[in-house]
């Protein structure tokens, strides 16, 4: 923007005595990521496409009325060993200490959704900024079935293509706020806003508590799981199937219960749990 300071270097944090991965091979099984153990641009793209393919967003355990621990090495248990998925906060904290694993520089950030909403919402949203070649990129490996498949360059405001879906971060100046936008029907639209203060895992705390716990948030109220791959997105809610191919989406209603558990199983690798209700 004319008139304004260059953009300040970011400051890159860490908590005081963070825990690290207890097994990065077992990830790296998860994810099927093959490549290089370095911190590069390329190996960045690779393991962001490969946790977003492997890993479903999915909030069982809110409809069980089960905690969402925010430790590193439950959510490794959970995610990693369980095979199961998980909401932003467990997706962006195991894929940051993964990302520090490798080399990179993370900054934990906290963003508020913009998505489907004019109305000013809390920071409920986890995202990452890393470090690569000299570079800086917008990693959220945590925000469903309209969140990213690769890194978005940060600061440049540039259009990038995600296989079927493009996105860009940009600058708000009247809010002081960056942010990330998707491109669908020919107009962009914000998905979230977010600035560049360095978050802690205790920061996350009360908000992963509403969004865990509150009548009011969309995680109590409805199951959704979601996948995406480069081809195609798959959507989840209640038993709302939505397939997102970036040109053509299609919607159909499941069956029943055993619809439900069937589609859980094939399409996003999970098991039913027992004694779940959906909401409604």
């Amino acid at each position: 923007m004319a008139g304004r300071a260059p953009l300040a270097p970011a400051i890159l944090v860490a908590d005081a005595m963070e825990p690290t991965l207890t097994d990065l091979s077992a990830y790296l099984r998860r994810t099927g990521y093959a490549g290089d153990i370095a911190p590069t641009r390329r190996a960045l793209e690779a393991l962001h496409l490969a946790h977003a393919t492997h890993i479903p967003f999915e909030n069982l355990d809110v409809l069980l009325g089960r905690p969402i621990a925010l430790d590193l090495v439950g959510i490794e248990a959970k995610l990693v060993g369980a095979r199961r998925g998980g909401y932003c906060f467990e997706h962006n904290l195991l894929f940051a200490a993964v990302l520090r694993a490798f080399g990179f520089a993370v900054t934990r950030l906290a963003a508020r959704v913009r998505h489907r909403t004019t109305a000013v919402l809390p920071r409920t949203h986890m995202l990452l900024l890393v470090e690569a070649e000299g570079g800086r990129w917008l990693a959220d490996v945590g925000f469903g079935g309209e969140g990213l498949l690769l890194p978005v360059p940060f600061g440049a405001g540039e259009e990038v293509g995600h296989f079927a879906w493009s996105y860009r971060v940009i600058e708000e100046a009247a809010t002081a706020n960056w942010v990330l936008q998707s491109r669908r029907d020919g107009a962009w639209r914000d998905l979230y806003a977010f600035t560049l203060e360095p978050q802690h895992t205790v920061d996350y705390a009360i908000a992963n508590h509403y969004v865990s716990t509150h009548p009011d948030s969309p995680f109590v109220r409805m199951l959704t799981v979601q996948l995406p791959t480069p081809q195609r997105r798959l959507i989840l809610r209640d038993r709302e199937l939505i397939e997102d191919r970036g040109d053509v989406v299609t919607t159909r209603t499941l069956a029943d219960g055993a619809e439900l558990a069937r589609v859980l199983q094939e399409s996003f690798g999970l098991e039913m749990p027992p004694g779940i209700r959906l909401p409604g």
